[in-house]
């Protein structure tokens, strides 16, 4: 091996350093344009972003929208179930007069503009612990009812897609 002398170290540093600079400004040349094409790339990705999360948002807003028009009157409606049960009773037992049955139709008709709507339960249904509210579990008069409604003690009620009573039922066990 040759020693190098101080000043010929000293040089090739100096010569290294200015291929490295040389080589820089040539890539500095097109890193420019590099950096704004990628800050492009990446406004554009933080827009598509932002688009699609409005889009998410304003459908979410919507759908809320909707379904506090559909049960904005739950309340109320709810509140006026047991009138219409105690019309329901009164008709089944015979004790409707003409008047008072026109008045529980009109308040029916009334409820169903609302989006209220009754679900049909009848006895021999199977039950549905999605849809009923067993009160009560009696011996079942025959085999065939065993696990089935025995009665309806009250109807269940939906406002638009919502259950918002269950129907109260005796199941025979």
């Amino acid at each position: 091996m040759k020693e190098q002398n101080p000043e010929d170290q000293v040089q090739e540093t100096v010569d290294a350093s200015a291929e490295n600079t040389e080589k820089t400004a040539e890539t500095s040349v097109s890193d420019p344009l590099e950096d704004l094409k990628k800050q492009l790339e990446e406004s554009r990705n933080k827009f598509l972003y932002l688009f699609s999360d409005f889009e998410n948002y304003k459908r979410h807003a919507a759908k809320e929208r909707m379904d506090l028009i559909t049960t904005a009157g739950r309340e109320i409606l709810t509140a006026l179930l047991p009138v219409l049960d105690d019309f329901d009773r009164a008709q089944k037992n015979g004790g409707l007069s003409d008047g008072m049955a026109l008045i529980h139709h009109k308040l029916v008709h009334t409820l169903k503009t609302k989006g209220l709507s009754q679900f049909e339960t009848q006895a021999g249904d199977p039950f549905d612990a999605d849809r009923h509210e067993a009160i009560a579990e009696i011996p079942a008069p025959t085999d065939e009812l065993k696990g089935k409604i025995v009665d309806v003690v009250e109807h269940g009620y939906n406002l638009g897609d919502r259950i918002i009573r269950f129907a109260k039922v005796v199941v025979g066990k």
